[in-house]
Order: C-alpha cells, then structure tokens, then sequence
C-alpha cells in the first residue's frame, strides 16, 4: 500500500492550514474549504451517494422555484434592540395579539430560538401547526437571517452564548412583557435558553410555563467526536478553530469555493443535518438553503462560543417546569446522550429519543415534533394557568 502525501490528504492538508500563522495563498485557502468538508463527509458517507444526491437535489430546487412552500411563512415584523445595540428580526405569528389587556386567563406565548447557522424558517413546519390559536414569536438570532451583524463583534468582543440570552430577554420584554410563556430552543437556541435562565432564574420562577430543549446540550462541547473515530476527533478539536478563525477572514475566497464545491457541501451538509436516508428531498433542499445562507465569518464567530457552554447548574432554574428534552438518536452535533444527561438533572421532564433521527429532528421528523409540542403546551397552560390550547393544537396531542 502506498502512503498518501500529506500535501494531498485532506485532514493533513487542514492540519498543516491550522498551524500557519501567515501567508495563506489563495490556493491554499480553497484547500482548506473543500479539506474541512471532505473530511467531514468522508466519515462514513458512500461517494455514490452525491451521485444520486444530485440528481434529487435538482428535482427538489425545481419543486421549491415552483411552490415555495417552506420558509414562506410570515408573521408581522418587528425589530428590537439587544443590550449592544443590534438589531434583532422579530416575528409575530398566530392568533391572540389584539386581546385587550386584563383578559383571564392571559394566552400562553410560546417563543422560539433557533439554531447555529440557521435561521427562524427552521421551525417551518411547527409555525404551521400551531399558528392557529397560538401566540408565537420566531426571531433571529444576533448576525443570523434577518437580523443585524453582531455590533459587539464587529467592535472586537468574542461572541458568546450569554450574549444570546441577553438578547432572549430583550425580544420577551419587547414583545411578550406579561403573561406566561413557552421556550422552545433547538441546539445553539437551547443553549440561548440556558443561557437566559442562568441570568434570570426569577423569570423562570414567575412567568415561564414550560420549556423545550430540542437537539442540544448543557456543556462539554469539546467531548462531542460529531461521528469522527477517536483519533479523528481528536486531530478535528485540534485544528478546527484555526481553521474555521482563518476561513472566517477569507469571506470572497471561501463564499467561492462553496459554490464551486456545492456537491461536496451538500453531502457535508446532509451527513450532520438528518440520520435517515429517506428524508423528503425537498426538505433536504430547504436545510441546504438555510444553511448556505450564512456567511462562512459568521460561522467562524459563533464556533468558539460552544466550547465555553457551561450551563448545567443553570438547569436548576427549569427543574419543576414542564419541560421537554427531545434529540435524534443519530445525532452527530449534539448526541442523544447529552439530552439524557439534561433530562437527569430536570425531574418530571419528558424526554423523547427519535430513533433515527439526526441534528434537524423538527424538519426530518416534523409530525413527532408537532405532537411532542402539543403535549408539552397542554401541560404548560395547566401548570401556569393559561388559557387551554386550541383543539387544532390539542388535536395534535
């Protein structure tokens, strides 16, 4: 067997990016890019695969051009300020908002956080079920969708989670300042959660009714192999900061690059998004979209905010609540056995283990999720003494 050289073995060629301070060619740099997803989707994803992709792909970009179905749902936009000053893209949705204060009992509002690189459209598929009836409020998180760039990060600070909850707490007082409340959050918006009741746990005690962590964790980022053998991991935790700090100062060169590698993207894409192989192509397509959309410096702000997640004492402020831990049990970004982990420490919540299912669990599997909503809004309005879901929510139920 002849030993591959390390200028053409993707991981090394990453390695070997990582460790150099200055005078990264533009060769170099693309490199780099496809280096960091050939590694990714080389960690058990068969090349025949991106073949066939290929071709679902093209029939899902045409039923999406002609339909639009997912992500066109809107609310009525609002912007709010965070702490720092950034703009925040808020959206109202549902029903209920021109109640007339002092009406008994107040509505349940359930606000919705999501997820790293993603954006509000990522709750599609719960936006429809349960807008009828119910006050939802979507946002954007900081340098994500709509919303404005990170003005603290554009000043020289890191970006972190805490900052996230900040952010949380101004869209509820902005937009929902009474009245009990549901917080749904999937993977960084869980963390985002976290992070909120970390700071306010009087904000727990008083008017949150219930929670929903969706394919996320508490802490040890860094333990997460995010599929790689051990070996892998631990060579990816090495050299993935550097790689991703310096992709993040290349925006023209790797934007490029990405759209030159789309195939080899998608396949990346899908490997840490879905654990099944029989996901809706179109769905596949819209997770594409989503995640295409966010700029590779943003990426390179937020990644090492997870490493310094650390809110397992934070989950006190949840415990009594009702609450829901749910996770794909293939889930490569934030394995099950954190969720587990999570739901130890939260007595009485219900956790939901999707067999099958990867790191987009609510648009791999949306009518599991749906349901599991619907249950946990029923438990919350008995517990804060709301007002009853509407039936086309408890139908869901």
């Amino acid at each position: 067997m002849t030993d591959t050289p390390a200028d053409s073995n993707p991981v090394a060629a990453v390695a070997k990016a990582a460790g150099a301070a200055t005078g990264v060619s533009r060769a170099g740099v693309i490199g780099i890019s496809v280096g960091v997803l050939a590694a990714g989707a080389a960690a058990g994803v068969a090349i025949e695969r991106l073949t066939v992709g290929r071709a679902m792909r093209r029939r899902a970009r045409a039923e999406l051009e002609a339909a639009a179905p997912y992500g066109s749902l809107r609310g009525r936009p609002r912007t709010v300020a965070a702490p720092d000053g950034t703009e925040l893209y808020v959206e109202l949705d549902g029903t209920g908002w021109d109640e007339p204060d002092g009406v008994l009992p107040e509505p349940l509002t359930v606000v919705f956080s999501h997820g790293y690189c993603l954006n509000q459209d990522s709750w599609h598929f719960q936006r429809a079920a349960l807008r009828q009836g119910m006050r939802l409020v979507f946002w954007d998180q900081r340098s994500h969708g709509r919303s404005e760039r990170s003005r603290s990060y554009l000043a020289g600070e890191p970006a972190g989670i805490d900052q996230l909850g900040g952010d949380l707490k101004a869209v509820i007082d902005a937009v929902a300042p009474t009245g009990p409340l549901v917080l749904v959050g999937h993977s960084m918006g869980g963390m985002t959660v976290m992070a909120l009741a970390d700071q306010h746990p009087e904000l727990f005690r008083s008017r949150v009714a219930g929670v929903a962590l969706v394919g996320t964790l508490a802490g040890d980022w860094d333990e997460v192999s995010l599929g790689l053998p051990k070996a892998g991991a631990r060579l990816f935790r090495k050299v993935a900061p550097g790689v991703v700090k310096l992709l993040g100062r290349q925006v023209d060169l790797v934007e490029a690059s990405r759209r030159l590698g789309s195939d080899l993207a998608a396949v990346f894409y899908r490997r840490f998004s879905f654990g099944g192989k029989d996901v809706d192509p179109g769905v596949v397509r819209f997770a594409e979209q989503l995640l295409d959309a966010t700029p590779i410096d943003v990426v390179a702000e937020f990644y090492p905010a997870f490493g310094a997640h650390e809110k397992y004492a934070a989950l006190a402020a949840l415990r009594g609540l009702p609450a829901l831990v749910l996770a794909g049990t293939k889930d490569l970004l934030t394995p099950a056995s954190h969720s587990e982990l999570m739901a130890e420490r939260l007595p009485g919540a219900e956790l939901v283990l999707v067999e099958g299912a990867g790191h987009l669990v609510m648009l791999e599997h949306p009518e599991l999720v749906d349901h599991e909503l619907a249950v946990l809004l029923r438990r919350a309005a008995d517990f804060g003494g709301a007002a009853a879901p509407p039936s086309s929510v408890l139908d869901l139920a």
